[in-house]
């Protein structure tokens, strides 16, 4: 196993033996909902000293139907996480669409994330860059992890060193996703931190339906395997119901596992720091 990468220096996110964690719910359902699920998290994380960036998205700009739920207002949903941030006094991350979301969004959070579909999206990746905050880009269900190294170049041109890269799975046929797990080791010779997402690894898209479904059941042994493989951090979305959930409810994890699987991935990583 290559050497481990520092967990990024996020605001208050503190360098760790651990793993770090971006875990939340898919999107701001309403005011209350982001508070109640970060502030969960935080009591597993701070007690198994696992570094911590909450992750809501303010809107949903990839759904399939028309009539699928979006968000509660762009500004008015980047308050919401805005408010976890300083309540809570820990790093926060959302998704951008658009070159003209990134500067607006960064007023709001530490961690710009580029969506799988863009990743490839020069001027949304140059202009994420400029703002100087962290920048999450989500490997293309498409692409190949070593092209990955063009959308990091992108970054680094602006003058912006701060870049993770996450997997989170490639195309298998029309309604499936895999996990290709040597692409943590090809990613991270990049030299940045790579994060398997671990739920939206087990979707299954393009269902007839117009909803994504999923596999949660296997969330557990996707992450477990991701951590054997070497990645820095795990990316997750959780919520107290999912079967309510306004997106994303096939796939996520219910709160409640969570304490389960944070606890086997802590001593799954002991085991692994022992054979570095």
């Amino acid at each position: 196993m290559t050497e481990l990468i520092k967990t990024p220096d996020i605001k208050n996110l503190k360098p760790s033996h651990n793993f770090f964690l971006m875990a939340g719910p898919c999107v701001v359902e309403n005011t209350g909902m982001p508070m109640e699920i970060a502030q969960e998290i935080l009591k597993l994380t701070s007690k198994l000293d696992i570094p911590f960036i909450f992750k809501a998205s303010y809107r949903k700009a990839n759904r399939s139907k028309a009539s699928s739920f979006t968000g509660i207002g762009d500004e008015k949903a980047l308050k919401v996480i805005a408010d976890v941030r300083s309540a809570l006094n820990i790093p926060v991350v959302t998704d951008i669409h658009s070159a003209s979301e990134a500067f607006m969004a960064a007023e709001y959070v530490d961690v710009l994330q580029i969506p799988a579909f863009l990743c490839r999206q020069t001027d949304l990746l140059e202009a994420a860059g400029k703002t100087g905050r962290w920048i999450n880009i989500k490997k293309g269900q498409f692409l190949s992890p070593e092209s990955m190294r063009f959308a990091v170049e992108k970054i680094q041109e602006t003058g912006n060193n701060k870049i993770i890269l996450t997997d989170r799975g490639t195309m298998f046929g029309y309604q499936d996703l895999i996990v290709d797990y040597r692409s943590i080791p090809i990613m991270r010779s990049f030299n940045v931190p790579v994060v398997l997402d671990v739920t939206h690894s087990l979707q299954k898209p393009n269902q007839s339906t117009g909803v994504s479904g999923g596999m949660p059941e296997m969330i557990s042994t996707i992450a477990k395997a991701g951590i054997a493989a070497g990645a820095d951090g795990i990316f997750l979305e959780t919520h107290p119901n999912p079967a309510i959930a306004k997106s994303d409810a096939e796939n996520m994890l219910p709160l409640k596992n969570l304490p389960k699987l944070l606890n086997d991935l802590v001593l799954l990583r002991e085991a692994c720091l022992k054979m570095v």
